[in-house]
């Protein structure tokens, strides 16, 4: 079965590394938001890919969630020692994966490029793909704080400043073979990530959302039991939709784009689904669940 999934951090990349491990690399393309990229110390950050990266190739801290195994924060301390901007924290290893990045797009490599080669080279094998080579940002407006950029409403001000309206600026254009993969996958996952800035960055770039409309479409909920399995989409969810945070309310903000999804067990959804325990513990209960989803997709087919 050839599966695209569409992926944004944490949530998504543990996913991904469950189906990963039960599917050939020729079978699994990842479709990875980068509406939350932004430039730091003159270097490209791109949190969601590095996550993803990280994750599928062994190398991420499991415990934190982010970020290298074995980190250090001198390079950090020297930054705030001088006075310079300190509030994301930039890793001494994670460093050498930005400033390669970085360099290779002022050389002029597209970011599809020089992902491929920072995936070959983490050992990586299967295919991982930028939602879009243009900068595509994601921006909130906040009743508190007026209009942040993502990674100043999330990291900086601690996702604290309530939102009244997510948007996305700059280039629409999808990355290179993105709508490809998804209009030839059998079966499109959207993973347990934020629908709001994780999953909606991807959708709204041209040509997107009717791909994936028109292939089966599972998705796995990011709620359970009315609470966020990471970060802050159930307080996003009262403030944006109006209700309570529920799997269901996650199913109706997809609308028409999904036709199933995988919701813990007892939550409640208008759309077809199948019950299970969608908490990944450990590596292993990646695995599980990816199998769990990947039999009910095929079961829409």
């Amino acid at each position: 079965m050839n599966v695209a999934v569409l992926s944004g951090g944490v949530g998504g990349a543990r996913m991904l590394d469950g189906l990963a491990r039960v599917l050939a690399p020729g079978d699994l393309t990842a479709i990875v938001n980068t509406g939350d990229d932004f430039s730091h110390w003159g270097l490209h950050i791109a949190p969601d890919l590095d996550t993803v990266m990280y994750t599928l190739s062994g190398l991420g801290d499991e415990q934190r969630g982010w970020g290298l195994r074995g980190e250090t924060f001198r390079a950090l301390s020297m930054v705030e020692r001088y006075g310079g901007d300190a509030w994301f924290q930039l890793g001494d290893l994670d460093l050498g994966t930005h400033i390669v990045r970085s360099e290779a797009l002022r050389r002029g490599d597209s970011l599809t490029d020089v992902t491929a080669r920072l995936f070959r080279g983490a050992g990586v094998a299967h295919r991982v793909v930028p939602m879009s080579d243009g900068r595509r940002a994601t921006m909130l407006d906040t009743t508190t704080h007026g209009t942040l950029a993502f990674q100043d409403w999330f990291v900086r001000e601690r996702a604290a400043p309530p939102v009244t309206r997510v948007w996305f600026d700059g280039d629409t254009a999808p990355g290179p073979g993105v709508v490809d993969a998804i209009a030839n996958a059998d079966v499109v996952i959207v993973a347990p990530s934020n629908p709001y800035v994780s999953i909606d960055p991807i959708l709204t770039l041209a040509g997107v959302r009717d791909a994936v409309a028109a292939r089966p479409v599972v998705a796995v909920s990011p709620i359970r039991a009315g609470k966020a399995v990471k970060g802050p989409l159930a307080s996003m969810i009262e403030q944006l939709a109006g209700v309570p945070a529920s799997a269901a309310a996650v199913a109706d903000h997809y609308g028409g784009v999904i036709d199933a999804m995988v919701v813990e067990s007892g939550d409640a959804v208008p759309v077809r689904s199948r019950e299970t325990a969608v908490v990944m513990t450990d590596r292993d209960d990646r695995a599980r669940l990816a199998r769990e989803v990947l039999s009910f997709a095929e079961s829409l087919l």
